[in-house]
């Protein structure tokens, strides 16, 4: 890539605020938009910032300030049914493709597969980083294989469900710190949707609100359907009430700690893992310990969901930050569990 052509793809000192769902001021000092594998490459090769850093759709990013190295926003588009056979389809998108439109267009072709994880925010690239998961199904489930740009060689590299060594929101992105640093930056993603499709519907609410509705043997879109409808009534719009979704993940931890807990707080839930840890809900513990509907400064927890944090208007990176460390501080108190927040801090 010439001097000319990196000058034209690559801007100086933009705006981030409307580039995050939690509308955080910030700014970066290079900006580049990527829309093709190959450009990724030579971008690579030709930019020489200490620092990099890749965005997607910025629903699980807090800007704590301006960032001083060059941002990468993946825009990598297109989705096509890249085979089938007798067991599944096998589905490929862009990194840049927005993850519901994804599940929405796979479902109105008549694959299921993905109806439970219909309306997370966030685009596909970002997906198998934190493994994303709800209602009883994770992207580990229905994956095959990524394509990802190693950052030293510009080379692009095949990633299989192995290679990616996947566990609760967690890979082998985050185990090796390379979506803080852009070694390794995601370009495409295989799925492997069953033809043997079976419905997952034995999380709580989910059962519940198809149980509302009077749905015994629902389909794909009916499943995700009630699974838009749950989100929809928990979750705040990021464009009316800037939010990053699930703030924290829920803790897993030990059973005799579990069981402690149980004893002393029987209506807490808890769900059992299969390596005989538990996993707890990290909504519940947070509205236990005061903060459901509560705020500290232009920053609070949401009134309908513990969970998710948001921002009430204007609130800068560092209020976050500390609302974060006092939720995390009270619910240690508490609970004697430490809670880990899932965005990204940059």
């Amino acid at each position: 890539m010439s001097d000319g052509q990196l000058a034209d793809l690559v801007t100086r000192d933009v705006d981030l605020s409307t580039r995050t769902t939690l509308a955080l001021p910030g700014r970066a000092a290079f900006y580049a938009e990527i829309s093709s594998p190959a450009q990724l490459a030579q971008v690579a090769g030709s930019c020489s910032w200490a620092r990099r850093f890749v965005l997607g759709a910025g629903s699980n990013l807090v800007l704590t300030g301006d960032f001083d190295g060059l941002l990468l926003h993946m825009a990598i588009g297109g989705r096509q049914l890249i085979g089938e056979d007798d067991d599944a389809w096998y589905v490929r998108a862009g990194a840049g493709e927005s993850w519901h439109r994804l599940v929405e267009w796979t479902l109105a072709q008549g694959w299921p597969g993905l109806e439970n994880l219909a309306l997370i925010p966030g685009t596909v690239g970002a997906a198998p980083i934190q493994n994303i998961g709800a209602y009883g199904l994770e992207l580990a489930d229905r994956f095959l294989s990524l394509e990802a740009c190693d950052l030293l060689t510009g080379k692009i590299r095949r990633l299989d469900r192995a290679a990616c060594r996947f566990a609760y929101r967690d890979s082998i992105f985050r185990q090796q710190g390379w979506h803080l640093d852009a070694r390794m930056i995601i370009t495409r993603v295989t799925l492997r949707l069953p033809k043997s499709w079976q419905a997952l519907t034995g999380y709580g609410e989910l059962a519940a609100e198809l149980d509302r509705q009077r749905i015994a043997h629902p389909d794909a879109r009916q499943i995700a359907a009630a699974v838009i409808a749950v989100r929809t009534r928990k979750l705040p719009d990021p464009a009316v009430l800037p939010n990053a979704g699930s703030f924290f993940h829920n803790p897993v931890v030990d059973a005799l700690l579990a069981e402690e807990l149980a004893r002393a707080h029987p209506q807490l839930p808890r769900y059992p893992q299969a390596d005989g840890r538990v996993k707890l809900a990290a909504g519940w513990l947070i509205e236990q310990s005061g903060w459901k509907g509560r705020n500290l400064g232009r920053v609070g927890m949401y009134e309908k969901q513990a969970l998710v944090l948001v921002n009430r208007g204007g609130a800068p990176g560092n209020e976050v930050v500390t609302l974060a460390r006092a939720v995390q501080a009270d619910v240690r108190r508490r609970f004697a569990v430490e809670l880990t927040p899932e965005p990204v801090f940059l």
